[in-house]
């Protein structure tokens, strides 16, 4: 099964148990976002990759209600959920779209993603920032909250171990834990070491963790 088909068939129940398969979700999604407002310069547009339900544009939108908004999914059922959430919002619109072939005709303040981009192999991830950098102005920035691999196969090991126990004790069902290991499979992790790499070899400079929980991570890129 694709990444497409996998998440259309998550999507009613994704923003329920995201807080289940991330055990860091208030400081990955909430913190590390207000942190970020608290030090840019509000933002006229925003692009979110791999946007499925909007729920990270939505933390964002919380902080730049004013902006303007494009969420872009290959996964139609995802965005649909998306399109409820910002139902009254008309500074947000939506396209389904594959983000590894192209990104939109124009220029964006900031561009975000979260738990997409690890979906990459590196080649398309290093692909994807040089688009990236070129659709940023300066000063623009592009901040990716992700899932990575430790930089060495031991802690990586231990990782893996740690987050798949917690979430036998999370509250999901065995069917949820059974589809995550499916979806486990497209993964293709790099260490958030190697991804900074990739960005300041993209033109950014400073490309940094701003946030780091083992699995998790948040990595800002300014240009």
């Amino acid at each position: 099964m694709d990444i497409e088909a996998q998440f259309n068939k998550i999507a009613r129940e994704y923003d329920q148990n995201r807080r289940k398969f991330i055990p860091c979700f208030e400081d990955l999604y909430i913190t590390s976002t207000d942190f970020i407002a608290a030090n840019i310069k509000e933002p006229q547009s925003v692009l979110d990759l791999g946007a499925g339900t909007g729920l990270l544009a939505s933390m964002w939108y919380k902080h730049f209600p004013d902006c303007n908004y494009v969420l872009t999914d290959i996964a139609e059922e995802m965005l649909d959920v998306a399109r409820k959430r910002f139902s009254c919002c008309e500074n947000v619109s939506f396209e389904i779209s594959d983000y590894t072939a192209d990104l939109p005709d124009r220029s964006f303040d900031a561009i975000i993603s979260a738990l997409s981009v690890h979906h990459l192999t590196d080649e398309d991830k290093q692909k994807l920032f040089l688009r990236i950098y070129e659709k940023l102005p300066a000063g623009g920035i592009f901040v990716n909250y992700d899932q990575f691999c430790a930089a060495d196969p031991t802690t990586d090991t231990w990782y893996n171990s740690y987050w798949e126990n917690k979430l036998y004790t999370s509250g999901l069902t065995v069917t949820d834990i059974t589809l995550w290991k499916e979806r486990r499979k497209l993964d293709k992790e790099c260490s958030a070491e190697q991804e900074i790499k990739m960005l300041r070899n993209s033109g950014f400079k400073p490309a940094s963790c701003i946030y780091s929980n083992l699995k998790f991570s948040v990595i800002a890129a300014v240009k």
